[in-house]
């Protein structure tokens, strides 16, 4: 899986629409091998991501947990600690 996508599900506050579009434009662009398409596919390209996006954005919508939501800056600080870790 593509280390720049994050999960989006069960977070206070929920994911924006530009965080479900930023990670649709990460898949469409694993998928394509391509992180800039020509001229001729950029169309392609965008009408992948909006319809990736709208796909992810009613997943989210409609998956449910009994968990209570976690916390954006506690993830992100643990996220943070395995990179140091990791590049240390």
């Amino acid at each position: 899986m593509c280390r720049n996508i994050k999960p989006l599900f069960n977070f206070d506050p929920p994911a924006t629409d530009e965080e479900i579009h930023d990670a649709a434009l990460q898949f469409v662009r694993k998928l394509s091998g391509t992180t800039k398409p020509s001229k001729r596919n950029e169309a392609a390209f965008e009408r992948a991501v909006i319809s990736i996006a709208r796909c992810a954005h009613d997943l989210l919508g409609s998956l449910e947990t009994s968990q209570p939501p976690r916390d954006r800056e506690e993830v992100a600080a643990k996220a943070r600690a395995r990179t140091a870790i990791r590049f240390a």
